[in-house]
């Protein structure tokens, strides 16, 4: 069975935004905590290394990718508990994403925003932070992760087709 895609794309003046959110029954610290301190992000993305202040660098190691390699990823702003902007390097180059939490009679909503020059490749972009925003749903309710190939190629169509624009 596939996950029903739930992200869209938005026009931007400096390209597009892929826009994906989730939302929890809990408060907004706790939800921080599951993406910001290493020991809860290596539950559902990978653990990281390093000083993690606004500037700083840091590493990530993607455990849910073959190899579960380690990728650079400079902070580039960072307002607990609220909002995060980080810019992700790996062989594929930059990936500039952004977090923001916000929390309304303890439901707290996470935006996710990555920014995008172009749509080319979305519709492998799109799936895989599904992917990575289930499992972070997942591990916050001790369920079981998901495959990944429940979410690829089954999305790919759907974000192809440039859902929101």
């Amino acid at each position: 069975m596939s996950p029903t895609p739930t992200g869209r794309l938005l026009r931007t003046d400096e390209g597009y935004e892929l826009v994906l959110t989730r939302t929890f029954r809990a408060p907004i610290d706790d939800v921080w905590a599951s993406v910001t301190e290493s020991d809860r992000t290596a539950r559902w993305f990978g653990p990281w290394r390093g000083d993690a202040a606004p500037g700083n660098a840091i590493q990530v190691q993607l455990s849910a990718e073959d190899g579960a390699p380690w990728s650079d990823v400079r902070i580039d702003a960072c307002e607990p508990p609220r909002h995060l902007t980080v810019t992700l390097t790996d062989e594929s180059g930059g990936w500039r994403l952004e977090l923001r939490l916000t929390e309304h009679e303890g439901i707290t909503t996470l935006r996710f925003t990555q920014q995008l020059d172009s749509v080319d490749g979305v519709g492998d972009i799109g799936p895989g932070w599904e992917f990575y925003l289930d499992r972070l749903v997942a591990a916050r309710d001790g369920s079981a992760l998901p495959d990944f190939d429940d979410y690829h190629p089954a999305q790919k169509a759907y974000y192809e087709s440039g859902p929101g624009l």
